[in-house]
């Protein structure tokens, strides 16, 4: 990257509210976001946010792009790899403590990425239905290979109740699952992910702290269930096609040769699973 380019990207974040709209739509990468969407997450008026998206635009940190009716924004990974790398290896002359990784203290117990356990967390808002299909599936399709854990940003009281007989239906057993509260798996001496999945977008709007352990992480974001209207059967149906479509992204998830990838592969592999399917 050039200076100059390099001076309008640093430019373009040296803004609370730009820095803000850049981090929201890191988090929903491969994905991009309506701006209402943003605007609501970040309370942010429409005009302010107009004119932050289009200086973060002009710097060419962010594009647009039209699907059907709706303009979505999202991260153009190119500008922001050769942004990491001028401040990396121009600014920073590749020294190995400015990228330095944390110490045995800090990661202790984490497993490599070829060994056969990681450990998995599975986040939505409620953790009512998305995120516990996905530790239900995972825990049943992965077996011993994976550690499934799920949990909220603002978490209820009980599962929902169309959730669990879906889940009883497919044989799922649900003794032992609940709604929690993320912070559970924020605490000292709580296993160190592997794997860190949003699986709504109210999850992935969150601005919550990075993990340690430098999990990877992905945003298979799907309609929330929950939610659906209609008579028994509709909503039945609705939580039914959110299972399906789950257990078609965990079980080509678990089937990946994770002894052969580099974290940049599965990282890859990752965001393609969490792409909508073809209709």
């Amino acid at each position: 990257m050039e200076t100059t380019a390099a001076t309008r990207a640093f430019a373009a974040l040296g803004h609370p509210g730009r820095l803000g709209i850049f981090r929201l739509l890191m988090r929903h990468v491969p994905h991009g976001v309506r701006a209402g969407d943003i605007a609501t997450a970040l309370s942010m008026r429409p005009n302010t946010l107009s004119t932050n998206l289009g200086l973060l635009e002009t710097a060419g940190l962010i594009r647009s792009c039209r699907e059907g009716r709706a303009i979505f924004y999202c991260v153009d990974m190119a500008a922001a790899g050769a942004l990491a790398t001028y401040f990396v290896d121009d600014i920073g002359r590749g020294r190995a403590d400015l990228m330095a990784r944390p110490g045995p203290a800090e990661t202790e117990g984490k497993r490599a990425m070829t060994d056969t356990a990681f450990d998995v967390l599975f986040i939505c808002s409620g953790n009512s239905a998305r995120s516990i299909f996905a530790e239900a599936l995972l825990r049943d399709i992965g077996g011993a290979r994976f550690h499934a854990s799920s949990a909220g940003t603002r978490p209820g009281t009980a599962l929902n109740p169309f959730a669990l007989e879906v889940l009883l239906r497919n044989g799922h057993d649900v003794s032992t699952l609940r709604s929690k509260h993320v912070s559970e798996f924020q605490a000292p001496g709580m296993p160190v992910m592997d794997f860190v999945f949003t699986v709504c977008d109210a999850a992935a709007h969150e601005d919550c702290p990075p993990w340690p352990g430098q999990p990877i992480t992905g945003h298979w974001g799907l309609p929330d269930p929950v939610k659906a209207t209609g008579t028994d059967a509709e909503k039945a149906l609705a939580f039914a096609q959110t299972y399906a479509e789950l257990r078609r992204r965990i079980t080509s998830f678990a089937a990946l040769p994770f002894d052969t990838l580099t974290r940049v592969a599965l990282q890859a592999h990752v965001d393609h699973l969490g792409r909508k399917p073809a209709p």
